[in-house]
C-alpha cells in the first residue's frame, strides 16, 4: 500500500452528484470514473499493489467508507478508489483487498494525506506486511487479508529482486545507486504506470538510505 494523491474527478461525476447525491448505481460514466482513478494511481491497487487496468474485469471501484455503511459518501470523489478483483468468486479466505473489505470499515485511506500510510507500514523479509498501528495491523489480515500467501509470495519475490541485485554488485552500492533504485521504483520523476508491488523496495531502498 501507498500513498497517492487524488487528482480531478470527472466532470460527468460532478454533475450527476448534483441532483443524485447518493444514486452511485445509477451513475453511468464508470468508465470514465474507472479510467480517473486507475490514472492517479498509477495502474496499482490501492491495497496491494498488484496491476490494474481500467476495465470491467481488470479492476473494482472501491468505497474506502463502505457503500452501505455511508450513502452520503456513495459519490465523493475522495472516497472512492481503484481496487484489484481481489480474487472474485474464490472462497473467502483466497480474497483479499475490496472484494475481501466488503463493508467492513478500515482505519486509513492511502489517498487522504492525514492518514500517511507510508509512515506506518513496515514490509518483512519474508513478504509479510505489517504496522506498527495496532488497529491497522490488524485490519491489514482481518479486512483486507494482505498477508494472503499469494501476495506474500508476490512481495517477496520483489524483494528477493533486489537481494539478487545486491548480490551481483558485490553486496554494495554506493548512496547514489541506491538514490538512483528508490528513483526508479517510486516514479519520482514521471507519471507512467508504477511496477507492481514497488513499495516493498521503496520501503527497504528508504531503510537503507537512512543508514548513510
Amino acid at each position: 500500500m501507498r500513498n497517492f494523491t487524488k487528482g480531478h474527478e470527472p466532470a460527468s461525476l460532478t454533475a450527476w452528484r448534483a441532483t443524485n447525491p447518493t444514486d452511485y448505481n445509477g451513475y453511468q460514466d464508470k468508465d470514465g470514473l474507472r479510467e480517473s482513478l486507475e490514472a492517479e494511481q498509477r495502474g496499482l491497487c490501492c491495497y496491494c499493489e498488484s496491476r490494474i487496468r481500467p476495465e470491467i474485469g481488470s479492476m473494482k471501484i472501491e468505497h474506502w467508507a463502505s457503500h452501505r455503511g455511508h450513502p452520503n459518501l456513495r459519490l465523493v470523489y475522495s472516497n472512492l478508489l481503484a481496487a484489484c478483483m481481489g480474487g472474485e468468486g474464490k472462497p473467502g479466505r483466497d480474497q483479499h483487498c475490496d472484494t475481501y473489505k466488503g463493508e467492513q470499515d478500515l482505519c486509513r485511506n492511502p489517498a487522504d494525506p492525514s492518514h500517511d500510510v507510508e509512515a506506518v507500514l513496515q514490509y518483512l523479509n519474508d513478504g509479510r506486511i505489517t504496522s506498527s498501528n495496532q488497529l491497522f495491523r490488524e485490519q491489514l489480515d482481518s479486512v483486507l487479508n494482505l498477508n494472503h500467501p499469494f501476495l506474500v509470495n508476490q512481495r517477496k519475490q520483489v524483494l528477493d529482486s533486489l537481494k539478487a541485485l545486491l548480490t551481483m554488485r558485490g553486496g554494495t552500492l554506493k548512496k547514489g545507486d541506491w538514490e538512483k533504485i528508490l528513483e526508479d521504483w517510486s516514479g519520482a520523476h514521471h507519471n507512467d504506470a508504477l511496477r507492481p508491488y514497488c513499495g516493498v523496495i521503496v520501503y527497504w531502498v528508504r531503510k537503507k538510505l537512512a543508514r548513510f
